[in-house]
């Protein structure tokens, strides 16, 4: 058993005997340290080797991935309980996480929706209308694929490889990632592919544009901004949101969900998955069954 196994599992022990916490309280501890735990080992770190800078570090990777403030608050809590533990039990000579300092809750930093209020926005789309079925398949693919507002409207039909369970995204700098796409944006984009988009007039050169305008041109990104606004104010949600919000939110709910933070990333295009072929990529199953497993959507 390695030491960040051992220190883990008597750390979980010392909150379940000496400090008689609730079971949910101990898990809840528990995902936080393991998320450094997998932090350190893809850095190749003891638990006794870290120190105050790779602890700043680390939380600098939550930030980026688009954590809340409070989410990260919770994070560097369960992590200064258990540098606290180990200095206790004399594992270690000096706590690193003394002097970590927490993120200023009431900071102005990125929204992040719950998943109750993306089912309220997603709910108050009028289907009735030309533009319905487009909106929704907007939102669940912004929501289950963790897109920038750039990739979404610039994502064309040769892009989706629905059999394969993924569609690739053009990112920063042409990069190319593959991204799992759960079965609700695959029927959400079939519906609004073969209900209305297939009567629409497309301009020439907008044809292979997924999301296209009434007048069959590829839409812009302030047209995404304004369809998000209209439906948080059709539900009286009081954040403020944009369609990053639902960047932010993906990144969040995998996260809180157990995924790991390397994949995490790894969806967010921070380090592109660059590929040319996708049948020589199938070995990134790994990535697809995370996504699967961990996110709202798919449960």
């Amino acid at each position: 058993m390695s030491s960040w196994s051992r220190y883990i599992k008597d750390f979980v022990s010392y909150l379940k005997i000496e400090r008689g916490l609730a079971d949910n309280s101990v898990e809840a501890y528990e995902k936080d340290v393991s998320k450094l735990h997998e932090f350190a080992l893809s850095n190749d770190k003891e638990a006794k080797d870290i120190n105050y800078a790779f602890l700043r570090d680390f939380v600098q990777e939550l930030y980026s991935i688009g954590l809340s403030a409070r989410s990260q608050a919770r994070i560097i809590s369960g992590i200064k309980h258990f540098f606290k533990y180990l200095l206790l039990e004399k594992e270690i000579e000096s706590d690193p996480s003394e002097l970590l300092e927490m993120p200023q809750i009431g900071r102005k930093l990125p929204e992040v929706l719950s998943l109750d209020e993306i089912d309220q926005l997603i709910a108050a789309i009028d289907l009735s209308k030309a533009e319905g079925h487009r909106n929704k398949a907007i939102l669940e693919t912004l929501y289950s694929c963790g897109l920038r507002v750039s990739e979404l409207v610039n994502l064309q039909f040769e892009n989706l490889f629905f059999d394969e369970g993924f569609i690739r995204v053009i990112g920063k700098g042409d990069k190319q990632r593959l991204v799992p796409v759960s079965p609700s944006v695959e029927k959400e984009i079939e519906i609004y592919s073969e209900h209305s988009r297939v009567h629409l007039s497309i301009q020439k050169g907008h044809e292979s544009y997924i999301f296209l305008n009434r007048r069959g041109a590829k839409l812009t990104r302030v047209m995404i901004f304004t369809i998000i606004k209209n439906l948080a104010k059709e539900i009286g949600l009081k954040k403020n949101i944009s369609p990053h919000t639902f960047r932010h939110s993906f990144a969040t709910h995998l996260l809180e969900g157990g995924a790991n933070l390397r994949v995490i990333q790894e969806m967010l295009g921070h380090e592109s998955i660059l590929t040319t072929e996708i049948y020589t990529h199938l070995d990134q199953s790994f990535l697809k069954e995370a996504i699967i497993s961990f996110h709202p959507r798919n449960k």
